[in-house]
C-alpha cells in the first residue's frame, strides 16, 4: 500500500513520543501489504474496524490512539484521515472524517 501522508504519523508522534514505535511498526507493516479487500486487510488486523466508504480505524498503543485511514483498493493507496488519542476520537465522527 502506498501511504498518504507520513509527515501525518510523524507530527503526531512528535508529540505523543509513547506511540512513535507502533506508528513506525504500523507504516512498515502496511507500506509492505496489497489488500484487495477489507477481507483481507481483517486477516492481518482482527481488531480493525470497518467502516462506512473503505474507511478502517486501527487501534494504535492498545487502544489509546485511534488512526483512521481511507482506502483505494483497487489502486493500492491509503490515506491517513485522522491520528488522536481515543477520546479525541470519540469526537470526531469517523464515517465522514
Amino acid at each position: 500500500m502506498r501511504i498518504i501522508a507520513k509527515g501525518t504519523l510523524r507530527r503526531f508522534w512528535a508529540k505523543h513520543k509513547d506511540c512513535e514505535e507502533q506508528l513506525k511498526s504500523w507504516y512498515s507493516e502496511v507500506s509492505k501489504i496489497n489488500w484487495s479487500n477489507p477481507n483481507e486487510l481483517k486477516e492481518e488486523y482482527p481488531s480493525a474496524s470497518i467502516l462506512e466508504d473503505n474507511r478502517i480505524v486501527f487501534n494504535i498503543k492498545g487502544n489509546n490512539y485511534r488512526l483512521i485511514v481511507k482506502i483505494n483498493y483497487e489502486y493500492k493507496i491509503m490515506w491517513i484521515r485522522f491520528i488522536g488519542t481515543h477520546g479525541e476520537y470519540d469526537k470526531i465522527n469517523a464515517d465522514k472524517i
